[in-house]
């Protein structure tokens, strides 16, 4: 089945891609999530339209790119979070909460999608957070969790 993806997907392709995968991923997976569409005559105006709203959204050229995890490397991320006496979280820290403390600290507008988390973090302490900015630049970020 021909599909449009409206995201990035991890090994399939990046929003505006025309991709062919098996009926059933299509059509239990990823049409469903909105992931993606499905292919039409008429779905290359669709395609279009997704490619440039995402230009728009993402960074343009390696040095912007090399910049911006200059700027988010140096910012010092606390978030704040209930916990019990052990240290152990009620509930654990999510991409958003990332975007969130980024926020805070001051720094860029940071896509919660582009945020990986390792393994989930439900404990107090000082965790590694990736944020991917552009296909070549991966900002390693310290975040302080209280």
């Amino acid at each position: 089945m021909k599909i449009i993806l409206t995201h990035e997907v991890a090994g399939l392709g990046s929003a505006g891609e025309v991709v062919e995968v098996k009926d059933g991923y299509a059509r239990n997976y990823l049409v469903p999530r909105g992931f993606a569409i499905r292919w039409t005559k008429g779905g290359q105006k669709d395609v279009d339209a997704i490619r440039r709203a995402r230009k728009i959204h993402e960074i343009q050229t390696i040095e912007a790119a090399n910049e911006v995890k200059a700027t988010l490397e140096g910012l010092q991320l606390k978030l704040k979070v209930r916990s019990g006496d052990a240290g152990r979280l009620f509930g654990s820290v999510t991409q958003a909460d990332v975007v969130e403390a980024v926020k805070a600290a001051g720094g860029p507008a940071v896509d919660k999608r582009a945020v990986t988390i390792g393994s989930p973090i439900k404990t107090v302490g000082t965790h590694k957070v990736a944020v991917k900015l552009h296909a070549d630049v991966q900002a390693n970020l310290d975040l302080v969790v209280a």
